[in-house]
């Protein structure tokens, strides 16, 4: 009970979103597993953007509350048609940007020890044993959409009634991240591009894409200059910087 107190702590922790600046040139507001890769996309071309991520049920509950934004991008398009429901002006609909994976990670292995087997398919019984007494780390599968990727996974795959009561849910999939890397759960479903960003963490199972719903990203710019940062990031110097991180691009691109 103490260890996952202590879980719950670092989650609420790593759950503080950062302020945005009014007085910012370029407000945007990200899915979490963009975390750091908005600005390299846009290095020598907007270098003053105020850029605030969070797990995208957050995002759009802050812009339909009046956080001032001018580019608002989450990872799941039921979040993005609700706050298109919330009265807020879109300068242009909402466009799919990217894609991505779900994958199953487990902390680093010590230098000098063999790395654990990637597994080809996985069973809901030796899921949970690979739990062993730690709790799996996802995102909270009602507001975070790796969280809700992950459940519809569990869900496919018979393991959502055992597993539900051995998770350690967070705020956002970045956070999730953080506690295999930290050694705190043994095992974390997250995007593949954040198992490429940390190297404290290494792929145990791809998750089949067609066990969960579509990963699409979408974004919305809400002024010109949203509409411009965007360009940018969908031109396609843009898109293979995505790309080469561990990204897909949506299914209807060319």
């Amino acid at each position: 009970m103490m260890q996952f107190c202590r879980l719950l702590c670092l989650c609420a922790l790593m759950g503080w979103a950062p302020v945005v600046r009014a007085d910012a040139s370029l407000r945007v507001f990200a899915a979490s597993s963009l975390s750091g890769l908005l600005e390299a996309a846009w290095a020598g071309t907007i270098d003053d953007a105020q850029i605030a991520y969070e797990g995208s049920g957050t995002i759009a509950r802050q812009i339909a509350q009046g956080a001032p934004a001018d580019l608002v991008i989450l990872a799941d398009p039921d979040w993005m048609t609700w706050l298109g429901g919330q009265g807020i002006a879109f300068a242009a609909p909402p466009q799919a940007i990217l894609g991505n994976t779900l994958v199953l990670i487990a902390p680093r292995p010590l230098p000098g020890t063999p790395p654990p087997t990637v597994w080809e398919q996985l069973s809901a019984a030796a899921l949970s044993a690979a739990l062993g007494d730690g709790r799996l780390a996802m995102g909270e599968h009602r507001a975070v959409p790796a969280g809700r990727y992950g459940k519809a996974w569990l869900d496919k795959m018979g393991a959502w009634a055992t597993l539900s009561g051995r998770l350690a849910e967070t705020s956002n999939v970045r956070a999730a991240l953080a506690l295999v890397a930290l050694g705190e759960s043994p095992l974390g479903l997250v995007y593949h591009s954040d198992a490429l960003a940390e190297p404290k963490v290494v792929i145990r199972y791809f998750v089949p894409p067609d066990q969960h719903p579509d990963i699409i990203y979408q974004a919305v710019a809400l002024t010109p200059a949203g509409t411009r940062a965007l360009a940018l990031l969908t031109a396609p110097a843009g898109q293979r910087h995505f790309v080469n991180r561990g990204f897909a691009l949506p299914k209807d691109a060319p």
